[in-house]
C-alpha cells in the first residue's frame, strides 16, 4: 500500500489507484482501494476499532490515477464542498481511437441505464461538458488531455465514444482492443488541484502513468498545471 501513496498529512491521503481496482467495495466482494487504505491506517498508526476514512470522489474501476481521501470528518466535509463548488480541477490522459480535433469542448446530455450499467446520450439527460486538447497522434490513435467540466458518471468515456473516439480498451463503449491488464483501459486521472481543507494552500498532485501505458503515447514535457481560481 505504501508504494501507492503520493502524499499524506493529518487530514489528507493522496494515492495512485491502479487500473482495474475498485475505489469502493461493491456486490462483487472484490478488494477495493478504500479497504486497502483503511487497513494501512489501522496498521500504520496502530488504531483500535474502526478507522475513519472519507471518500470524497471516485474513479471508475477501469481507470487508473490519483484519488484523494479525507482522514478526518472536517476534511471530508470541506473537500466535498470544494467538489460541489467546482473548486477542484482534474486533468485526465486518454488514448483514443481515431483523430479528434486539436482542441474543443464536447457538450451533451447524459442519462444512466442502471440495468446495463452504462451512460448514454439523451435529450432527457443531465448536461455534461468536457474540454480536451490533442497532445499526440500516431497511426489511427490519439493522446488527449481531458478536463471534465461536469461530474457525470462515465462522462469522459461516453462523450468520447459518442464522437466515434472510444478510449482504447473500453469494450463497454465501443473499443475493439483490450489492454490485457485486469479490467483497465487507457484512461488515467493524471492531475488534481484543490484547496487544502484546513490550510490556505492550493494542493497539486500528479499520478505516474501505469506500467501498461504504451510508450508511444507518453505525454510531452511542459504541459502547464491548470489555473486555480
Amino acid at each position: 500500500m505504501k508504494d501507492l501513496i503520493i502524499y499524506e498529512d493529518n487530514h489528507l491521503l493522496v494515492v495512485e489507484k491502479p487500473g482495474g481496482l475498485l475505489v469502493q467495495g461493491d456486490q462483487t466482494g472484490d478488494m477495493s482501494l478504500f479497504a486497502m487504505v483503511k487497513k494501512y491506517l489501522k496498521e500504520e498508526y496502530q488504531k483500535p476499532g474502526n478507522v475513519y476514512l472519507g471518500l470524497v470522489h471516485r474513479l471508475d474501476r477501469v481507470t487508473s490515477g490519483v484519488v484523494v481521501f479525507a482522514k478526518t470528518s472536517k476534511a471530508a466535509e470541506r473537500l466535498s464542498k470544494a467538489f460541489r463548488e467546482k473548486k477542484v480541477k482534474k486533468h485526465y490522459l486518454a488514448v483514443v481511437h481515431g483523430i479528434p480535433p486539436e482542441k474543443g469542448v464536447f457538450q451533451d446530455r447524459l442519462a444512466w441505464d442502471e440495468k446495463k450499467r452504462r451512460a448514454y446520450v439523451s435529450s432527457k439527460g443531465k448536461e455534461a461538458s468536457l474540454a480536451f486538447l490533442r497532445l499526440l497522434k500516431k497511426g489511427k490513435k490519439s493522446l488527449l488531455l481531458v478536463q471534465p467540466l461536469t461530474g457525470r458518471k462515465h462522462q469522459i468515456r461516453v462523450q468520447l465514444a459518442a464522437r466515434k473516439h472510444p478510449i482504447v480498451g473500453d469494450i463497454k463503449y465501443g473499443s475493439k482492443e483490450r489492454v490485457y491488464f485486469g479490467r483497465a483501459i487507457l484512461l488515467h486521472a493524471w492531475r488534481i488541484v484543490f484547496p487544502h481543507p484546513t490550510r490556505d494552500e492550493i494542493m497539486k498532485f500528479e499520478a505516474g502513468l501505469p506500467f501498461y501505458w504504451p510508450r508511444e503515447f507518453l505525454p510531452p514535457q511542459g504541459i502547464p498545471w491548470p489555473k486555480s481560481e
